[in-house]
């Protein structure tokens, strides 16, 4: 793989639309930061074209909005990706990667119920964790920042 500094700089300029920034985590692990309504077209461009395999996402509430980071790996050169994207507060939702990478199917259900984040398109949106443990609309995992 070439060096760090020119890979992310590689990405910028093939996906310039999407993305919007991009750092070095640590030796291995990148962040890119992404615009919602580009995930797909990264998703797919980071699968096909690279050649990485999706791990996992996780999700948390912050003060700038509903954080997700999608989670690649090249597993020939231990590279891992984080696509990173920030959904608005008032209303969390990004299109589902469910339908590309079965594995991101019931951690989407799972961010939905704790968290509140529609997955549009999701191809099996029913519950997951939440059905008689807490009630309809009550989210979790989301907090109450001061302002």
């Amino acid at each position: 793989m070439m060096d760090k500094q020119t890979f992310l700089e590689n990405i910028q300029q093939q996906l310039p639309e999407g993305v919007t920034g991009s750092q070095i985590i640590r030796d291995k692990r990148y962040m890119i930061d992404i615009r919602a309504d580009a995930l797909t077209e990264i998703a797919r461009y980071f699968y096909q074209n690279l050649k990485f395999r999706f791990i996992i996402a996780s999700a948390f509430h912050s003060k700038e909005g509903f954080e997700i980071m999608y989670h690649f790996s090249d597993d020939t050169s231990g590279n891992i990706i984080n696509l990173h994207v920030i959904l608005p507060e008032e209303k969390p939702q990004i299109e589902s990667l469910a339908n590309m990478f079965s594995g991101a199917n019931w951690i989407e259900r799972e961010m939905h119920e704790i968290l509140g984040i529609t997955f549009r398109n999701h191809p099996e949106p029913e519950k997951l964790l939440s059905d008689g443990n807490w009630a309809e609309g009550v989210y979790p995992y989301r907090k109450n920042f001061k302002s």
